[in-house]
């Protein structure tokens, strides 16, 4: 479901697998060792590049940046052809189940001395790059998805709703009580819809349990009997049922001009998509907006590893640029500059982090919320197979919002296609 800042590059498989091929590591013609780094979307990492090459003056690092898709298809066949990995490549935690099962393919960061960096890192986040023998190391930490909400501050006014973030907040201890407040909205506006979609609705549920279509003990497929699933399942579809979704897909043109439009009072958001609802919003929608905290407390969307793969012949030059790049000082100037959430405690906890606050959402303290928000975080176990079954339960909602199935046809249908591609 997650598409963390993959609309921003839109690249096609193919393109994605030349890149990926080109950008092996090697030496310039100036005889600099050249450093490729492949991300999902913008990491925000041109100006560290940079940085990094002051400091390191006989190094070169290119970065590649593909789509979300792309990119990790593209990375699963260049493991699997022994050739054509970047040096350092970034891993969105859906697929770190999958590929810590192939664990070989890459360097162990162990041996560079990763594992003294273990406690930078929460205990759930750390385990979630480390192989099962719990000493192989395959990723280091970049950032993390807490979940805040963000609202319309005019539109709540125009329904009458308080836009006090503390108010806001009370209004929704629960996501049925969210899914309350949705009706209320669409008697009293009847030009917006109350959120941007069935599915990031069920994203964020979803997002808070343990565990969810697989079980944690023996990642067995427990989608169609595990209530966490269903719950989330039957909050999203009555609210897409009823017409309180603008129908858009998240980082689609569609979501974008919505955004721009003011079709919608409210969305789930990490921290990293601020940065997309400032670009879509434009300079109209400053101060329209402000952040709270999200119902049922928590949650997390996203967050990523940086990697080595094993075919590289420098693996000691890219674990350093990889440790560098997720060290405490990079991840704050991510956070301050890009609103690119740390991962790491002392970070997020940091006087400076804390103190920062974003006037284009009417000056919300947007540090101490998404920080709040990291320490209810709870570990959400992805199966090696997650990322094949989610979709199917996200495009079961669109049904549902487009009428042409009511949420229990869409829900039969969606685990009956689980089930089908789990056989």
């Amino acid at each position: 479901m997650r598409r963390v800042r993959a609309g921003r590059s839109l690249v096609t498989l193919a393109t994605a697998l030349a890149l990926v091929v080109a950008g092996c590591g090697g030496g310039d013609g100036d005889g600099k060792l050249r450093l490729t780094v492949a991300t999902f979307g913008e990491f925000g990492y041109g100006p560290l590049f940079a940085e990094y090459e002051q400091a390191h003056p006989e190094v070169d690092v290119v970065g590649r940046v593909a789509d979300f898709d792309a990119h990790h298809k593209g990375l699963i066949t260049a493991l699997a052809a022994g050739r054509g990995a970047p040096d350092v490549v970034a891993i969105e935690e859906q697929y770190m189940p999958r590929l810590r099962q192939s664990s070989h393919q890459f360097a162990d960061l162990a041996a560079f001395g990763a594992g003294d960096l273990r406690d930078r890192w929460p205990r759930w986040k750390w385990e979630q790059g480390v192989a099962a023998d719990g000493k192989y190391v395959l990723g280091l930490g970049t950032d993390m998805g807490s979940l805040a909400m963000c609202y319309r501050r005019d539109l709540f006014e125009r329904a009458g709703l308080p836009t006090d973030r503390g108010e806001v907040a009370a209004l929704w201890p629960t996501w049925e009580h969210y899914a309350d407040l949705a009706d209320r909205f669409a008697e009293r506006v009847p030009d917006a819809e109350f959120a941007d979609s069935a599915g990031t609705v069920y994203t964020a549920v979803l997002n808070q349990a343990e565990e969810n279509y697989f079980a944690k003990a023996d990642d067995s497929f427990i989608g169609d009997t595990n209530p966490n699933v269903q719950r989330a399942f039957a909050i999203a579809g009555a609210i897409g049922a009823k017409g309180r979704t603008a129908r858009v897909t998240t980082f689609t043109q569609p979501w974008n001009a919505a955004i721009n439009q003011g079709r919608f009072a409210t969305i789930t958001c990490p921290a990293w998509m601020l940065a997309q609802i400032k670009d879509a919003g434009g300079a109209g929608g400053a101060g329209k907006w402000d952040v709270t905290a999200v119902p049922g407390g928590g949650g997390n969307w996203g967050g990523s590893y940086l990697a080595v793969p094993a075919q590289g012949e420098h693996q000691r030059e890219a674990y350093q640029l990889a440790e560098w790049l997720t060290a405490p000082e990079q991840q704050e100037k991510l956070f301050v500059r890009d609103g690119i959430l740390p991962s790491e405690p002392e970070v997020y906890r940091d006087p400076v982090v804390l103190e920062h606050t974003d006037p284009y959402f009417a000056g919300a303290p947007v540090g101490r919320i998404f920080a709040a928000s990291s320490d209810t975080v709870r570990p959400n176990y992805r199966g090696v197979r997650d990322a094949d079954v989610r979709p199917v339960f996200g495009r079961a909602l669109g049904r549902v919002e487009e009428g042409s199935q009511n949420v229990e046809q869409a829900w039969e249908q969606a685990v009956r296609e689980a089930r089908d591609i789990l056989r």
